[in-house]
């Protein structure tokens, strides 16, 4: 996560060491001496990432992808490949991207020394962009290894929503004890219908996801 105090350059240099996953604490955090919060966006503009798709880690049903969108879409590079989940080659500019969330980091140390928060709590800003294709379709996209935001939103099967509740729960890999992400959320289409649609990753693999579209 880029503190608004520190210089890109060191950002970059932590970042680019170990490919964390950002945001945010959780009240049960474990008393840690030199521990460190950090509140986002006021004192933290996330990670380089932009949407939770990650290779090995799709949050799929047998019916549908679902994407959830941490920065706004339309500020995604054209280009990047989503699977990659972080995008390196954007620092700085991805840190200007607007945040669709907001919340809190807990770091065990600090940024100096910690390659990534141990926990953290992401909770939607009420329209957190959710994006919505069928598995086929994202099956074929993907048979490159590679989905861009472009290929996304040319797939037929895509219906847009927005989450008027989201949160995320995460304990990062390489800075939590035990990784862990759960994300709950609900909200609207744009075509009208309704939507859930919750995850939970634990232990390096993806255990549980549920679509619902009424």
């Amino acid at each position: 996560m880029l503190r608004k105090t520190e210089s890109v350059s060191g950002v970059c240099g932590r970042f680019c060491m170990v490919a964390f996953v950002t945001i945010v604490a959780s009240l049960g955090a474990p008393k840690v001496e030199a521990i460190e919060r950090y509140i986002v966006p006021d004192e933290s503009a996330g990670g380089p990432f932009y949407a939770r798709l990650e290779r090995g880690f799709v949050h799929m049903t047998d019916q549908w992808v679902a994407v959830a969108f941490y920065r706004e879409p339309s500020c995604v590079r054209a280009n990047f490949n989503l699977l990659n989940f972080f995008d390196f080659a954007n620092i700085p500019a991805i840190f200007g991207c607007p945040l669709t969330v907001h919340g809190l980091e807990i770091w065990k140390n600090g940024v100096a020394s910690d390659t990534g928060p141990m926990q953290s709590k992401l909770f939607g800003n009420g329209a957190v962009p959710v994006w919505f294709v069928s598995v086929s379709d994202f099956n074929a996209a993907v048979a490159d290894n590679k989905v861009t935001i472009v290929e996304l939103a040319s797939l037929s099967s895509l219906r847009k929503g927005y989450a008027t509740f989201f949160e995320e729960t995460l304990h990062p890999a390489g800075s939590a004890r035990q990784t862990m992400l759960h994300i709950s959320s609900y909200g609207w289409l744009e075509d009208g219908a309704h939507f859930q649609y919750q995850a939970t990753e634990a232990g390096g693999a993806l255990t549980t996801v549920r679509i619902k579209i009424q």
